[in-house]
């Protein structure tokens, strides 16, 4: 099973925290859930829209924890 550090990097222009990677720049569409939705960042860029969604199969572990509203 794949796992992903997230490292908090900030929230984007829509109030969303965003999280780092090995360079790679995640989204949570849905920080008010119980769960979170991680989608990677449209030309891994800080400010991009969502693009695709990580895969159900990967572990998702925050740095220094998950950022909720």
């Amino acid at each position: 099973m794949e796992t992903l550090k997230l490292l908090y990097k900030g929230r984007d222009d829509w109030d969303r925290p965003i999280y780092e990677c090995e360079g790679t720049f995640y989204v949570d569409i849905n920080p008010s859930g119980d769960s979170p939705y991680i989608h990677t960042k449209s030309n891994n860029e800080f400010d991009g829209e969502p693009d695709y969604p990580i895969g159900e199969d990967v572990e998702i572990t925050f740095t220094p924890e998950r950022d909720r509203w």
